[in-house]
């Protein structure tokens, strides 16, 4: 099983904090409000601990639940903290009417988030393109990207560990593509499905 900390106290981080406990992970909680760090460790269950923000977390894998305009400047806060770490960028960075991106260049969060960590650590993108609702009930495809194989190999067993397939979608660079994937579930949401009760995934086909 998998060590993680989760930066970050939000509905996302109670979520994927749950299903880790559930699936038998270590999990550590970092919050700028200690207090909900606390709450959230408790409510989560399993073991779960705080710890204090900016300090090394204890998680091999760090995943950063926060809201998008807070991942870079944290992952720079945090800094030679997160050195030798798997860091896992979640974010959606939308636009004000969530039908494009908020960043105009072919960029990412995630590579964003790379350009800032200590060099020794690896930013994975993954779990973005899946709605919490769904996160919460259902079995979704989760799809990643990142540079590192090793990293990637690690985010993967932990999905795995959730009951989840991870899709390894390619370098970092792709990071780009799954967040204009975020958008698609957005437009889908509110056209063609008309509902949040749903995923994207893969289905295989065979001769």
């Amino acid at each position: 099983m998998s060590s993680i900390t989760l930066i970050g106290t939000g509905n996302m981080a109670r979520t994927i904090g749950t299903l880790a406990v559930a699936g038998g992970n270590t999990v550590e909680v970092m919050g700028r409000d200690q207090s909900k760090a606390d709450d959230l460790a408790k409510a989560l269950g399993g073991g779960a601990t705080t710890g204090k923000w900016g300090d090394v977390p204890a998680g091999d894998i760090v995943i950063t639940a926060l809201l998008y305009d807070g991942v870079v400047p944290v992952v720079a806060e945090y800094g030679e903290a997160l050195a030798g770490k798997v860091i896992v960028d979640i974010s959606n960075p939308f636009n004000a009417t969530f039908d494009g991106l908020a960043h105009s260049e072919e960029t990412s969060i995630a590579q964003e988030a790379a350009k800032v960590a200590p060099a020794s650590a690896n930013v994975v993108k993954a779990f973005n393109t899946i709605f919490r609702n769904v996160l919460e009930k259902g079995r979704p495809n989760v799809f990643l990207a990142g540079d590192d194989a090793q990293a990637k190999a690690g985010v993967a067993a932990f999905i795995e560990s959730l009951g989840l397939r991870p899709l390894d979608v390619g370098g970092l660079k792709m990071a780009h593509w799954l967040e204009g994937v975020g958008v698609v579930t957005v437009g889908l949401a509110g056209n063609g499905v008309g509902h949040w009760d749903f995923a994207l995934g893969v289905n295989e086909f065979t001769g």
